[in-house]
């Protein structure tokens, strides 16, 4: 058996349907001599003349002069305003009045004539009587529904319509008759929902280009175009926005299901979206002319206007606690520097409260916050994956996941609605937002599954449904919709958040480019001082020593002390000068970085270092081969000699252990070395502060000395190659020096 293919609806190009509805004829003109190109067929029924004694002549051959010189005319300005022009063709020694409408499409001018039902058209006040009372009453609704109500009460009373109905589209793109005004014999479809596959996809398309349709008897014969192919396109003439275009079959077959014999329809759009439609219906043949159809188009583009304002009206109290929730937001975010961790996360009711949602996740890179009720964090991580491929315009959102994400069967009772905003794609900062799963009971109008048929050749047939009676269904995996409202103040709330961020970046560049003016001078101050310093003082050193040797014998015992005293600390002076004078050149040097193996490097410091330990014992262990980086060799050569040295040097036990390694890591663009000990320890409340320059916790004469710069100049250093420094330690045990460089 064939395959059947649900989707035949949706391909069937029904704008290009061949034929029209009889009630009228239709013309494909070339300009600018408005020959016939293409005519239906049914020419000799309404005007007793073959179609093809027309093709290719003329339009004159039907027409008067002061006919064809207005269809002129009017090609040259906005049909809407002329639409529809009088035209009267003799038939049979009887002249016959149509509605001449027109409109060009594809570059063709198409020309369709409808019998007229009246001797001239309505003027501006018989259209403004009839259409102001509707609208007077269309504004005074407070509420969409009640807007709604008015109107097929409107419409009816204009059209004599047995049946009005408007049926409001979802999100996806089911629908529901939310107003009705019909016979009282007739079954009652108010609440009803109908499946989006009711109105297949390229309908729904036609619908936003041509806001009326009209079928005045669902048992009509088709009307064939001749030719079929205009001669000029060599392609079938677009119909999209012709008043007589023939109806898809399957459509027929649906209102025919339906007991219905006419029909006509009207576009309600919402920022140019379909929003919803309102479908009139009669249980017998009804035609309606150009006129009233302009009026009933018309109220239709005022309900239309009228939409927001009205859905807007329904929430504003909603709405103004949201505008509340954003304002604390925003002013909280101002004042703070960490704005969006402080604020989204410590104001968690509120982060809730702002799209009424029982859980959220704030991502900041890998970093996890839950808040409320929320899936379990693996499954947050995958589900964060998916939606990064689903993202557009930074925003996604959706009140059935389980059904586009089957994962979330698991969690839906408590996220079947989520709801998606991105911060930054780059650093990888979201809030993610879900609702619980709603367990509601929908009314159908008939079972919404399209039937099957098997025809006698066996082959199958998406046909459309017969039974439109009530057919109740538990729906599951479905949260609460999201509102527009909500929508818009996730949107305002990201505006913010960036508007913020774009601001705070502002500032901080400024402070980074007052910083690095201020490091500049401060580096060439502490260069130029040290260097300066250097020669007094070791002019004060050098006449000192010679005060101690040449005039040791004149100068007593307390003054020999004194002078002792002086040449120490003018050494000790220089030592600082030396340090101070060799970090200011770090920040000045620029690095020359180059593929180093790390194992050479720290071999050679131990080698170093082993000629002046002379009695000392050291175990020096590296647990497995360092690894090949790009950095400044001869900066690494001292990172690792300040570090290897303090181990030794601050180290008690008889024997000293020093290990050297680095750390796996599940990327390779960063690699964390470590230098670790069994030595003295570094109390907790002093492990920040030995990174300063000369801060020594050990008495000057303890511990062989030192100026107190090695960790100083080592931070530096890692620094400088974008990596940073830390120590854990246990005192009296030891301590491991952590530092990171890039890979």
């Amino acid at each position: 058996m064939e395959i059947t293919d649900f989707t035949n609806c949706d391909r069937e190009p029904i704008h290009i349907p061949g034929s029209i509805q009889p009630h009228g004829i239709l013309f494909v003109l070339q300009e600018p001599d408005l020959t016939i190109l293409q005519v239906s067929n049914n020419t000799f029924n309404l005007i007793n003349c073959h179609p093809e004694n027309l093709v290719n002549k003329p339009l004159t051959t039907l027409l008067n002069s002061k006919q064809i010189k207005a269809i002129k005319d009017c090609s040259l300005e906005d049909f809407k305003k002329i639409n529809p022009l009088k035209i009267v063709i003799k038939n049979k020694r009887k002249l016959e009045a149509f509605d001449g409408i027109l409109h060009r499409y594809g570059g063709l001018l198409i020309f369709e004539l409808e019998s007229s039902h009246s001797k001239k058209s309505p003027s501006f006040f018989d259209f403004y009587h009839l259409v102001n009372g509707s609208i007077t009453k269309l504004q005074k609704a407070s509420t969409v529904i009640e807007m709604c109500a008015a109107a097929v009460k409107e419409i009816r009373r204009i059209t004599g319509f047995d049946r009005v109905m408007i049926y409001q589209f979802d999100l996806e793109g089911s629908g529901k008759v939310i107003a009705e005004e019909k016979l009282e014999t007739l079954t009652p479809y108010l609440n009803l929902h109908y499946p989006a596959s009711d109105i297949p996809q390229q309908a729904r398309q036609l619908y936003t280009l041509n806001n009326l349709r009209l079928i005045p008897d669902v048992n009509y014969q088709p009307v064939e175009i001749t030719p079929v192919v205009n001669p000029l396109t060599n392609k079938q003439v677009d119909l999209s926005f012709s008043v007589l275009r023939s109806v898809s079959p399957i459509h027929i077959e649906y209102l025919k299901n339906m007991g219905i014999e006419a029909s006509m329809s009207i576009s309600l759009i919402r920022d140019q979206k379909l929003w919803g439609l309102i479908a009139c219906h009669h249980c017998s043949p009804k035609y309606l002319n150009y006129g009233v159809r302009t009026v009933c188009e018309f109220l239709g583009k005022i309900i239309s206007l009228e939409l927001a304002s009205k859905e807007e009206n329904e929430d504003l109290d909603y709405q103004m606690k949201l505008r509340s929730i954003q304002s604390r937001f925003i002013e909280s975010m101002s004042k703070s520097k960490n704005f969006w961790l402080n604020n989204l996360v410590e104001s968690e009711n509120d982060l809730l409260d702002l799209v009424n949602a029982k859980g959220a996740v704030i991502f900041l890179g890998e970093e996890l916050n839950l808040i409320g009720n929320t899936p379990s964090e693996e499954d947050i991580q995958e589900l964060l994956l998916w939606i990064e491929t689903k993202l557009e315009n930074n925003i996604f959102y959706t009140n059935e996941l389980s059904n586009i994400y089957p994962a979330a069967e698991k969690f839906k009772a408590v996220a079947s609605g989520l709801f998606a905003l991105v911060i930054s794609k780059v650093n990888r900062n979201y809030i993610l937002w879900f609702r619980p799963e709603v367990i509601q009971v929908v009314n159908w109008g008939g079972n919404p599954n399209k039937p099957i048929e098997v025809q006698a050749n066996g082959r199958l047939r998406l046909s459309p449904r017969k039974s439109f009676e009530l057919w109740q269904e538990a729906v599951r995996g479905k949260s609460l919709p999201w509102k527009h409202c909500e929508i818009n103040a996730v949107a305002e709330l990201r505006s913010a958040i960036v508007g913020i961020v774009l601001r705070q970046a502002d500032e901080l560049a400024k402070i980074n480019i007052e910083l690095e003016h201020s490091n500049t001078e401060l580096d060439a101050f502490a260069y130029i001082a040290s260097h300066d310093l250097k020669e007094p003082l070791r002019g004060i050193h050098n006449y000192s020593s010679i005060l101690l040797k040449e005039y040791n014998n004149v100068i007593d015992e307390a003054g020999v002390s004194k002078l002792q005293t002086l040449v120490r600390l003018t050494q000790r002076m220089e030592d600082l000068i030396n340090s101070l004078l060799h970090f200011s050149r770090l920040g000045r040097v620029e690095l020359l970085i180059n593929r180093t193996d790390m194992n050479e490097r720290v071999q050679n410091v131990i080698e170093m270092l082993k000629i002046n330990l002379k009695d000392t014992e050291v175990d020096f262990r590296i647990p497995r081969p360092l690894p090949i980086i790009n950095c400044d060799r001869s900066q690494i050569n001292e990172l690792f000699t300040n570090l290897i040295t303090n181990a030794i040097k601050y180290n008690d036990n008889i024997h000293k252990l020093v290990e050297i390694g680095f750390l796996d890591s599940p990327t390779q663009d960063t690699l964390v070395f470590y230098v670790k000990d069994n030595g003295i320890g570094i109390r907790e409340q002093h492990q920040e502060i030995i990174f300063r320059i000369f801060k020594r916790l050990n008495e000057q004469s303890r511990y062989g000395g030192g100026t107190g710069a090695g960790l100083t100049i080592v931070k530096k250093i890692i620094e400088r190659h974008g990596g940073k420094i830390w120590v854990e330690s246990i005192y009296g045990e030891g301590s491991t020096f952590y530092f990171t460089l890039p890979g």
